[in-house]
């Protein structure tokens, strides 16, 4: 081990200021803990666990930044403790972990550092001052050492306290007596990803000063959209205190999706209208609470499976400092990270601490901030045992008995960068899982390149084959044709390539495989034939979405035709580029969409036969030979075998209502109207037999997706047996009239 580079390491503190006394306090609950000590006495309590480490110092900052460092002494079960008496809710705090410096067997204590605590309720992260570069001083090595190749194994000792992120402590004080959680169950759920900044930033209706706020999203003016649209539930992207990478700062951008998370109980102060002091914790639960009173459920984007410390050379703000070896799974050479997550670094889950760090968080969320479920990024890598995914980890263990995990929506990405990692389908009842099958077989169908609809079949219908084992229902599929990561709606049906220039890349990041078409122009254009046929592609996709068996998602915007000009990694893109533009809700071609997706949600919410809680049998379900559903090719007939295995480009799909697994609150049999639903992908009109009786004598149209405007689609009538003509690219649905 080379030696360490000595540089000046004064603590910044007034020689008039006495260091305040340490009682012993308690090693629980872990974190800053206000509260009444000995006689009475108010204080905070500190716990630390820093399993190897050989001293812990707690830092306290005044408003000045001056700095008091106060030694921990209790030691109790690896984790290191104290009660400091007068320390009240907006202290702000760190600390400074002492012990050995070997990155070769992966030990990379540096008191030099200040350190966040892992659980800290409240970050102030000095926000505004994110641009340029990192500052050499927040990595516990040198830097800019001439030797490369040996970098990182060089202690740069130099403070790093006025450039770190510190803790703030804050008072719990709310019990959510008076919060009424919507409880929606899952198959009647609609979810819709927002992102806190981008959904408020450009709102005409919230003040400027709560745009790109928590306040902003509580705001009646936001939630007035997500009530109209019908919409049960939002997923906000990473909200989690998160920092951004030094190459973004280089090239003058910064992390917008916030998956580079360093605080897993803080809310991302950046959000906060109110103040960073502590305030962001309250303004988060006022929001949650106008968004419960609205009958809309709070899911969270999380990030466990990183942090933002990156790989070896990344810099030095918490967890890397307390412990690395304890916190990060290190490689056979002790000195590298053992990266699952394409991140520089992946999360030790099966250490019994790292696995408390995670679910005291979860419970935390849900307890104290009211949040109703979260969705893991790269959940695969969080079910890794020592190397393969496991679907019998401790993680996934812990959460199935967890008294109050178990009761919340889990939802997984079911992949990680790894080998192994991709896990669609695997994941154990209680989780729903993104289902990415179902938007590749969407998208492919769309744009005219599914070779046969045997898998269209399975999506369309709950995703059986994936999902039918273990006692999982159809709501296990969420499914989706766009996210935040990847081409918006609008640019999936206007770019055929990626256009990730402005991410300073080369464009080379953001996937190729983005199965889309541009309809006969790249990019935006002013051909009017285009931009119907554009317009009718968007119509067409969230008809099927929203008409799909499963748990639909929508993205903030595409309801009314938002683009990122093509770009499909937009991660970096904290400006207009990344913000929803609400003045596209008043172009014709948004009022439009805007009205058949609120439509198509409340037809799905109206009737049951579109939310099923079991899957299809596709057995007759009475003397008529009726099944609960039915496939038919454009002659009327019903699709045989050879049917599914042939090319075609059109599909129509019968959901019986007559009788529908479950019973309703008061035990009786759940019974609804039967619908037709015809998808049709080719590029020419086409005649379509409607299935005559005992299927339906006549049929109502109920949405035609070839009209601009939806109002003028509904109350025609059809007769069973007849030829209708279907128009180029369109989706028809109708209503059984017996």
């Amino acid at each position: 081990m080379r030696d360490a580079v000595r540089r000046t390491n004064k603590p910044r503190r007034d020689p008039d200021t006495p260091r305040p006394p340490v009682w012993p306090g308690a090693p629980t609950p872990l974190g800053a803990r206000f509260r009444t000590g000995p006689d009475g006495v108010a204080g905070t309590n500190f716990a630390l666990w820093a399993g190897g480490a050989e001293a812990v110092q707690l830092c306290l900052f005044d408003e000045r930044g001056a700095e008091t460092r106060v030694p921990l002494a209790e030691l109790t079960h690896q984790i290191w403790h104290g009660f400091v008496p007068g320390v009240r809710p907006g202290q702000r705090y760190g600390y400074r972990v002492h012990g050995r410096w070997d990155p070769w067997t992966g030990a990379r204590w540096n008191p030099a550092k200040l350190l966040l605590d892992p659980y800290a309720r409240a970050v102030d992260a000095g926000e505004g001052n994110d641009y340029g570069r990192l500052p050499a001083e927040v990595y516990g090595h040198v830097r800019d050492w001439p030797e490369q190749q040996v970098a990182d194994t060089v202690r740069d000792d130099r403070d790093s306290a006025p450039h770190v992120p510190k803790g703030v402590v804050v008072h719990d004080d709310d019990d959510w007596a008076d919060d009424r959680r919507p409880k929606t169950p899952w198959a009647d759920s609609v979810i819709y990803e927002l992102h806190v900044r981008g959904f408020t930033r450009r709102h005409p209706g919230i003040p400027e000063e709560l745009r790109g706020t928590y306040a902003g999203l509580a705001h009646p003016a936001a939630v007035e959209h997500l009530v109209g649209l019908g919409v049960t539930a939002v997923e906000l992207l990473p909200v989690h205190q998160f920092a951004h990478e030094d190459h973004l700062l280089r090239r003058g951008l910064r992390n917008y999706w916030g998956y580079n998370s360093i605080g897993y109980f803080a809310p991302h102060a950046a959000y906060s209208a109110s103040g960073t002091a502590g305030q962001q914790v309250g303004e988060f639960k006022r929001m949650v609470r106008a968004l419960h009173t609205a009958g809309i459920e709070v899911i969270l984007d999380v990030v466990y499976n990183h942090t933002a410390e990156a790989g070896e050379l990344g810099p030095m703000l918490s967890l890397r400092g307390i412990d690395n070896r304890g916190y990060y799974r290190l490689q056979a050479d002790a000195r590298r990270y053992a990266d699952y997550t394409g991140c520089g670094n992946t999360l030790h889950v099966v250490q019994p601490h790292v696995l408390r760090l995670i679910t005291d968080s979860l419970r935390y969320w849900v307890t104290e901030m009211g949040v109703d479920g979260f969705r893991f990024d790269l959940a695969a890598a969080l079910a890794r045992s020592m190397h393969d995914v496991d679907m019998l980890s401790p993680f996934l263990a812990v959460i199935a008995q967890d008294p109050v995990l178990r009761r919340v929506k889990l939802i997984a990405e079911p992949w990680d960068v790894g080998s192994g990692g991709y896990q669609v389908g695997a994941f154990p009842p209680l989780w729903a899982e993104w289902n990415d099958r179902y938007r590749d077989a969407v998208r492919d169908f769309w744009r005219g390149a599914l070779p046969d609809v045997r898998d269209l079949g399975y999506r369309l219908s709950g995703s059986s084959d994936l999902y039918a084992w273990g006692g999982r229902r159809p709501y296990a599929s969420i499914n989706f044709i766009t996210s935040h990561d990847g081409f918006t709606l609008r640019d999936l049906v206007s770019y055929e390539r990626k256009h990730n220039e402005a991410n300073g890349e080369g464009n080379r990041d953001g996937t190729d495989d983005n199965r889309s078409w541009n309809c006969g122009a790249e990019g935006e254009t002013g051909d009017p034939d285009v931009g119907a046929l554009r317009r009718r592609q968007i119509r067409n996709l969230l008809s099927t979405l929203l008409l799909s068996t499963g748990v639909p998602m929508l993205v903030a915007g595409d309801e009314m035709g938002r683009t990122q000009r093509g770009n499909n990694n937009a991660y970096c893109q904290d400006n207009e580029t990344g913000w929803v533009d609400w003045s596209m809700s008043e172009g014709p071609g948004g009022r439009g969409l805007l009205e058949l997706t609120s439509r198509l949600l409340a037809l799905r919410h109206a009737h049951p036969v579109l939310r099923r809680r079991a899957f299809f049998s596709g057995r007759p379900q009475g003397a008529d030979g009726l099944r609960d559903l039915a496939w038919f090719t454009a002659g009327g007939a019903e699709m045989t075998e050879a049917d599914w295995y042939a090319p075609t480009a059109t599909i129509g799909l019968y959901l019986s209502g007559r009788d529908i697994p479950g019973r309703d609150a008061r035990g009786e049999r759940i019974t609804d109207d039967s619908f037709l639903a015809v998808l049709h992908a080719a590029d020419g009109p086409l005649d379509f037999r409607l299935p005559g009786p005992p299927w339906a004598r006549a049929y109502e149209l109920v949405v035609d997706t070839s009209r601009e405007e939806q109002s003028a689609a509904p109350g025609t009538v059809l007769r069973g047996g007849e030829e209708v003509t279907v128009p180029a690219r369109s989706v028809l649905l109708m209503r059984v009239r017996e």
